[in-house]
């Protein structure tokens, strides 16, 4: 009688190669992604820098309100953080806009500057954005 020898794979072998699976299917999908009140996506674009991709929507203060929402609920930030703008405006059709915390990097904000008060050095508070631009009927009714 001829006698066959099956292997089998060792528990700890085979943790080993489910970890690397779960490596390789993590660092496939994006490392983040916040979903904002009104519905559109925000993804960190390196250091204090973030990127509100493009959306649906029919009013561009939706943007800051993403942009204040993300920096709120999302980084834990206080309601007094100042916002920049970014990316230079006008934005191209189907783009998002960045954003920075980081005043060196600011370019002019003239659609919100018009809007807003508290525009001395060219950005906006948390507090600002989400109390002048997140209406939570806007996001209801998409």
């Amino acid at each position: 009688m001829k006698r066959t020898h099956q292997r089998t794979i060792g528990s700890s072998k085979l943790k080993r190669i489910l970890f690397a699976l779960a490596l390789v299917a993590t660092s496939a999908a994006p490392a983040f992604a916040f979903w904002a009140m009104n519905g559109l996506e925000v993804k960190p674009a390196g250091e204090s820098v973030f990127l509100v991709d493009f959306g649906d929507t029919r009013h561009k203060t939706d943007y800051l309100c993403a942009a204040a929402d993300y920096v709120s609920r999302g980084l834990g930030m206080r309601s007094t953080t100042r916002i920049y703008r970014q990316s230079p405006a006008p934005r191209k059709s189907g783009q998002g806009i960045t954003f920075t915390l980081d005043p060196a990097q600011k370019v002019p904000m003239k659609l919100y500057t018009v809007l807003i008060s508290d525009n001395t050095d060219g950005g906006i508070s948390v507090a600002a954005a989400r109390a002048g631009f997140c209406h939570s009927s806007r996001s209801f009714w998409r």
